[in-house]
């Protein structure tokens, strides 16, 4: 299989060019995935058989995107929380992530691939995280 180089979407104006990188727009796709209620968090994959939970510092290694010159296919890895329709949550997460990508950077959003890798629960309100009160 090959793979592709491009690390870039270039656009030419009367003033010069503007590129976005493949990794900007990773990142919108993990924003908007985290957006979404129901979604617990992105995934690097299965370690072990265990869906390792990215923080929010990681959130493009959840996502894979093939950048053409005026379209963009993203892959998503996440963990639902507990509890959730899953296949409510994917689509909402497909919608959101395919406009987000679209009215940032203009480009067409052909495909939005969900890849649930776990159940969690919501990362917000950790008790644990709490030493002194």
């Amino acid at each position: 299989m090959e793979k592709k180089e491009r690390l870039e979407k270039t656009e030419h104006n009367d003033v010069g060019s503007i590129r976005i990188a493949d990794e900007v727009v990773g990142i919108i796709a993990g924003l908007a995935a985290t957006e979404v209620a129901g979604v617990a968090g992105m995934s690097a994959g299965l370690v072990g058989g265990i869906a390792e939970m990215l923080g929010k510092k990681n959130l493009s290694k959840g996502v894979k995107v093939e950048v053409g010159e005026r379209e963009a296919a993203v892959d998503l890895y996440i963990i639902v929380e507990y509890g959730v329709r899953i296949p409510d949550v994917a689509l909402r997460v497909q919608e959101n992530v395919k406009r987000g990508i679209e009215s940032m950077t203009g480009l067409d959003v052909v495909e939005v691939n969900i890849h649930v890798q776990g159940v969690g629960f919501a990362a917000e309100g950790k008790e644990e995280d709490i030493r002194v009160r």
